[in-house]
């Protein structure tokens, strides 16, 4: 098998039931699904002390969910093939945000980005997450999407920073809280 096909020369690639130009919206929102997973392969790659097992698992998980993401986003009409994410994925990862949120301190403030390589590493996997839902409510305007895709982008990205700052808490580095930020989180219930 050669990995060239020479066919995307011209500026087209081949999406699920059709080809379209490499700069389309379609493209640049599952490319940038595929960036993200990059990022999470990453900052998976720094999870090599035992305390980080269940974060490298569910890292993992996610990694084969975006694979499934990307595939929803490069459908050309979504009646002719079967989706792969559905809300149940959704379920899952607001399960893991609590999970992981039940380790951490209470926040009222915006936090700067950062402390340890691996909380830096899952700050930068939010935001490029956050970009890769804005490429797909952009997609969504323009084209039918399945819409669980765009609500899946949402929930991993909270997930992205609340595990971030497990990676903090886990590395014993506090977060550091922006200066000037206003009271912007309410206090959890227990």
């Amino acid at each position: 098998m050669n990995i060239y096909t020479r066919t995307g020369d011209e500026g087209q690639t081949g999406i699920i039931g059709g080809r379209v130009e490499k700069d389309d919206i379609r493209v640049e929102a599952y490319g940038t699904v595929d960036e993200l997973n990059c990022f999470v392969g990453q900052a998976r790659s720094l999870l090599i002390d035992v305390k980080y097992a269940d974060l490298s698992i569910d890292l993992l998980h996610i990694q084969h969910e975006l694979f499934d993401c990307g595939h929803d986003l490069a459908l050309a009409k979504l009646e002719l093939h079967p989706v792969k994410v559905f809300a149940a994925m959704i379920d899952h990862l607001e399960a893991l945000i609590d999970k992981y949120d039940a380790e951490t301190e209470d926040l009222q403030r915006f936090i700067l980005p950062g402390g340890s390589m691996i909380s830096s590493s899952l700050h930068i996997c939010r935001t490029v997450c956050r970009r890769a839902e804005r490429n797909v409510v952009a997609l969504a305007r323009l084209q039918e999407i399945n819409p669980e895709v765009r609500r899946y982008l949402n929930r991993l990205s909270d997930l992205f920073f609340t595990i971030a700052r497990v990676g903090n808490l886990r590395e014993d580095i506090k977060d550091v809280e922006y200066e000037r930020s206003a009271l912007v989180f309410r206090t959890k219930t227990k």
